[in-house]
């Protein structure tokens, strides 16, 4: 199965890349090839027939869409990719490729029952913590098969997903409103003119990571003190860096911002611009990245990561990650006496749940202090 497709170089210049799935070899393994940097369609699909000749020469066994992995392969090429944003189907052939194929990949679709989906179910449950997804992904490969009348049912259907222990499960982490000015003051001191007003502007906004990195500078109003959210930078095949649309449309929304992170940004799109006029590139303009690289690249997801664990590090802080900056921004918000849906809403939540999750922690620990608070008052 041959998909040759588009895509753009910083360049300017349109080339074209494959993907085709070949079928499996004689010890049964798939064989998925990909090639890219083709100046046209038919110098792309050229390429991808010479290597399937190839293929052939050397022992290639025409897919009989059998076996859990031949069907996954198709049902992933033909249905699901087709459907999701790019990051997405990375991220769930990681999955498969890491995990469900390692059980179920060789075996015959019809050959498979609820007792080895049970079993691999178990197995993934105690080992990570998206069990239910891959069930679910699973069961939607089942599906197809019955389309293709490979099976009448699905042994996925009545699976298990046991509930994660709670040694498991990963508490809510976040900054209080102390440990957060401290996390910012260190920051600052450390005198990288980027990454201040980056997690200053995190912290105050409860944007997402991805959010953050994509920004350019016609997001930003600063006659209105606002920033409009309408993109993410996300991991794309083969660890490429691709712009992409939010998540959800929950996710696109314009959010306030105070005069001080207004200011701070202003102040580094300055700095940005001389420092880029050093090097001879021209920064002033609307669609120039809000934060990157020295070299006016996009910052990669790891480097937020990298850097933050430096300054907790360094200063010895509460160890949190950048997405729990998010939770403390969402946290103060509610101990700070905003609603659930406003807060719903400035954070991109697609659901309450998420937004729930934190304010009933908040809550929580309010009435874990109530009888101090009593004590305290009445003094004896």
């Amino acid at each position: 199965m041959l998909q040759i497709k588009s895509y753009k170089k910083k360049d300017g210049n349109t080339y074209y890349k494959f993907q085709s799935y070949l079928g499996v070899d004689k010890a049964g393994k798939s064989i998925r090839v990909g090639r890219s940097g083709f100046t046209s369609k038919s110098e792309a699909r050229k390429e991808a027939m010479r290597l399937k000749a190839l293929h052939e020469e050397s022992g290639y066994q025409k897919p009989t869409y059998e076996t859990f992995e031949e069907i996954y392969e198709l049902w992933f090429n033909v249905i699901y990719k087709e459907d999701v944003r790019e990051s997405t189907a990375v991220k769930t052939r990681e999955l498969f490729d890491n995990h469900i194929l390692k059980e179920l990949g060789h075996l015959r679709i019809q050959a498979i029952t609820p007792t080895h989906c049970q079993e691999a179910v178990f197995k993934w449950s105690e080992r990570i913590s998206k069990a239910k997804v891959m069930k679910n992904h699973c069961k939607r490969i089942f599906d197809y098969a019955i389309t293709l009348d490979k099976i009448r049912n699905n042994p996925m259907e009545r699976v298990h997903v046991p509930k994660m222990k709670n040694d498991n499960k990963r508490e809510i982490n976040f900054y209080s409103k102390d440990e957060l000015k401290r996390f910012l003051e260190c920051v600052k001191e450390d005198n990288n003119p980027r990454w201040f007003p980056f997690f200053r502007l995190l912290a105050f906004s409860g944007m997402r990571k991805g959010e953050a990195l994509a920004l350019t500078w016609q997001d930003f109003n600063f006659e209105a003190n606002t920033v409009t959210i309408n993109k993410t930078l996300a991991r794309g095949k083969d660890n490429t860096l691709i712009v992409q649309s939010t998540k959800t449309t929950a996710g696109e929304r314009t959010i306030s911002l105070d005069p001080i992170t207004i200011d701070t940004i202003k102040d580094w799109r300055k700095t940005q611009r001389l420092d880029y006029l050093k090097l001879g590139m021209n920064t002033n303009t609307p669609a120039q990245v809000v934060f990157t690289t020295f070299d006016n690249e996009y910052i990669q997801h790891s480097s937020v990561g990298s850097f933050m664990n430096k300054i907790i590090e360094k200063h010895s802080l509460k160890r949190i990650t950048p997405h729990e900056l998010r939770h403390t921004h969402c946290s103060i918000l509610f101990e700070a006496g905003a609603g659930i849906k406003d807060v719903q809403e400035r954070l991109g939540h697609s659901s309450y749940e998420v937004t729930m999750n934190i304010y009933t922690h908040v809550t929580e620990e309010a009435k874990e202090k109530t009888a101090d608070i009593f004590a305290q008052h009445v003094g004896f």
